[in-house]
C-alpha cells in the first residue's frame, strides 16, 4: 500500500527505450562486476517463466547504493542485484553454477554473496515484503517474494535516490520515485511515509546520507522523521547500529557536520545524545575561537578531521578515533567553561570531557581499543601546543622537549602518534572565522620532526634502563639475588625521574640507579 505522502506512481513504469544516459554510467564502472551482473542477467533471462510468480519474468535488476552511486558517478566496490521470478532455492543453485563459492551470510533476509575477486562483490537478493511486527529492530517479518514487481519491490526502499534500478540484460532505468531527478535537486526524499517508520534506523541514515552527498531534506520528509525523534522512536535500536551510522557519517562523509546539524535540526541530539547536545550556545574566547560557541567549533573541527583521514594512510580503526576524537574533543567545556575578569575561560575541560565521552561511546557500544584511544585524544589534545608554547619561549631546551614528546607518546599509547595528531591538528584548524586560511600546525610538524630525530616512534613506552641493568649493579655491589617484582620497581622509580625531567641520558639513568637502595 502507497504511503500518504508518496508520490503516486503508475502499477508498471518502463522505459520505452534504451536509457543511454545510465548505460553509458554502467559501463563506467568496473569491468568485472560490470561483467559478472551482465552474466546472472542473461543466465536468469534464459530460464523458463515459473508460473507461480506470473506475470513477473526472471529478470535481474541492479538496486539500490550501486545505482545511485552510478547515476552520480562514483564506483562503488559491490553491486546489490535483485533477481524477479525466480525461486530462492533455483537462484542459489544457479549462482554457484556460475560463480562457484556463494556466502549465505544474509540468507535470512534473502541476500546472498558472491565475491568475483579484487575486493569486488554481487549481494545478490530476492525482492522482499518488509512489515513491523513488534517493537525492536527483531519486530519485522521479512518474506522474500519473486513475483513482486520493481516498483513495489522499490517502495520498501528508504529514500527516492536508493529506490532506482537498473535492468542489466536490457540496458532499462527504472525511477518510479524520481530518485533521479531529486538528486539533481539535491533533495533527500522519503519514497513510502509509512514503511519508512518501520525501521527509525533510516533517521540516522538520512544523517548519513546528507553528509555523504550534500543534501537537504525535503520538508515533508524532515517533518516526519522530527515526529519519529519526538515520539523516541530511536529509543528501540540496539546500540551497534547506532555505531554503524555513526561510523558511515564521520568516516564517509566529507563534511560530517551537515548530517550532524541535521540530527540537531531533527531534536536527535537533544534526546539521544545530550553530550554533544551540551555543546550548543557554550561561549569561547574570541581571541583563540572567533568562529562562535563551541557547538561551531566542533562542527568545524570534525570537518577538518574528516580532510585528515582522506590525507594519510590510517587504518579503519585509526579513522574511527580520529573521528570520534575529533567529535568529542570539547565535551567537556560546558562544565567547567566561566568568565573571569571579562574573559572566558575552560580550565580543565580535557579532564572533564573524560568521563561524557565514555558515556556517550559506551552508550553505542565502541570497542575498547577506540574508546581508549578517543580517551586519549580528548585527555591530551592541547599537549602538543602547550609544548611548542614552553619550547618557543624558552622555557624548555630541546632535550627536555624532546623528553616531553616521549613521555606524552608514551602516555598515549598503544594509540599511534600520528592519529592523536591529526585530531590535535583538527583542533587547531578548526578555530577560524569561515573561509579564512588557517596557520600551519607549526605544534605537530615540530613534534613529528623530534619523533623521527629521536626515533621515538620505534619504542616510546621502552623504558630507558632494563631489567639486566639492574641485576648487573646488584651483582657489582657483591650481592646475590632472584630477579623478581623488586626490580621491576627499580625500573619504575628510574622512569618517574626519567618522566620529571631530572634525567634524560641512559648514563644518567645508570647513575640514578646506582644510589637506589635496591
Amino acid at each position: 500500500m502507497q504511503g500518504e505522502n508518496s508520490r503516486p506512481v503508475p502499477e508498471e513504469v518502463r522505459a520505452s527505450a534504451v536509457d543511454k544516459s545510465a548505460q553509458e554510467r554502467f559501463e563506467s564502472q568496473e569491468q568485472a562486476l560490470r561483467d559478472a551482473g551482465i552474466k546472472l542477467a542473461r543466465a536468469v533471462a534464459a530460464l523458463e517463466p515459473d508460473e507461480r510468480y506470473h506475470p513477473t519474468m526472471p529478470a535481474v535488476f541492479a538496486v539500490g547504493g550501486f545505482v545511485r552511486d552510478m547515476m552520480i558517478g562514483i564506483k562503488p566496490k559491490d553491486m546489490d542485484v535483485e533477481v524477479y521470478g525466480v525461486d530462492p532455492e533455483r537462484l542459489k543453485e544457479l549462482l554457484a553454477s556460475l560463480f562457484g563459492r556463494v556466502d549465505t551470510v544474509g540468507e535470512a533476509f534473502g541476500i546472498l554473496k558472491v565475491r568475483i575477486g579484487d575486493g569486488l562483490e554481487l549481494d545478490v537478493s530476492i525482492p522482499r515484503r518488509e512489515s513491523k511486527a513488534g517493537a525492536g529492530h527483531r519486530g519485522f517479518l521479512v518474506d522474500s517474494d519473486p513475483s513482486l514487481g520493481v516498483v513495489e519491490a522499490g517502495r520498501r526502499r528508504d529514500f527516492t535516490m536508493n529506490s532506482m534500478a537498473y535492468d542489466l540484460a536490457n540496458g532499462v532505468s527504472f525511477d518510479p520515485f524520481g530518485g533521479l531527478e531529486d538528486l539533481e535537486k539535491r533533495e533527500l526524499r522519503v519514497t513510502d511515509h509509512e514503511r519508512f517508520e518501520d525501521d527509525p534506523l533510516r533517521v540516522m541514515r538520512a544523517a548519513q546520507f546528507a553528509a555523504r552527498f550534500g543534501l537537504v531534506v525535503e520538508s515533508a520528509s524532515f517533518m516526519l522523521m522530527k515526529e519519529m525523534i519526538e515520539r523516541g522512536d530511536l529509543a528501540e535500536l540496539p546500540a551497534e547500529r547506532i555505531f554503524e551510522e555513526w561510523r558511515k557519517l564521520l568516516l564517509k562523509s566529507a563534511r560530517p557536520s551537515i548530517g550532524i546539524e541535521l540530527l540537531r535540526a531533527l531534536g536527535a541530539t537533544e534526546k539521544h545524545f545530550p553530550e554533544l547536545h551540551a555543546l550548543i550556545d557554550v561561549e569561547q574566547e574570541k581571541e583563540w575561537h572567533p568562529e562562535g560557541d563551541v557547538w561551531r567549533h566542533t562542527m568545524m573541527v570534525t570537518d577538518e578531521a574528516a580532510k585528515i583521514i582522506r590525507r594519510e594512510d590510517f587504518s579503519s580503526e585509526e579513522k574511527e578515533v580520529v573521528m570520534f576524537g575529533a567529535l568529542c574533543h570539547d565535551v567537556g567545556k560546558p562544565a567547567v567553561t566561566q568568565e573571569f575578569g571579562g574573559r572566558i575561560r575552560s580550565h580543565g575541560h580535557e579532564e572533564d570531557g573524560v568521563e561524557p565521552t565514555k558515556v556517550f561511546l559506551r552508550r553505542m557500544r565502541v570497542s575498547n581499543v577506540v574508546e581508549d584511544g578517543v580517551l586519549s585524544c580528548v585527555r591530551d589534545h592541547l599537549k602538543p601546543e602547550l609544548l611548542h608554547i614552553e619550547l618557543e619561549k624558552g622555557r624548555m631546551d630541546e632535550v627536555q622537549y624532546a623528553n616531553a614528546v616521549r613521555k606524552l607518546l608514551k602516555r598515549i599509547a598503544p594509540l599511534s602518534w600520528k592519529a592523536f595528531l591529526a585530531v590535535c591538528e583538527a583542533d587547531s584548524r578548526g578555530r577560524a572565522l569561515p573561509g579564512v586560511q588557517t596557520n600551519p600546525y607549526f605544534a605537530g610538524e615540530k613534534m613529528a620532526q623530534v619523533i623521527a630525530r629521536e626515533r621515538l616512534d620505534a619504542a616510546p613506552t621502552q623504558p630507558i634502563i632494563l631489567g639486566r641493568d639492574v641485576l648487573a649493579l646488584v651483582e657489582s655491589r657483591g650481592q646475590v639475588r632472584k630477579p623478581g617484582q623488586w626490580v621491576g620497581e627499580a625500573i619504575k622509580r628510574v622512569e618517574a625521574m626519567r618522566d620529571a625531567g631530572e634525567i634524560v641520558t641512559r648514563e644518567q639513568a645508570l647513575e640514578a640507579l646506582s644510589k637506589l637502595e635496591l
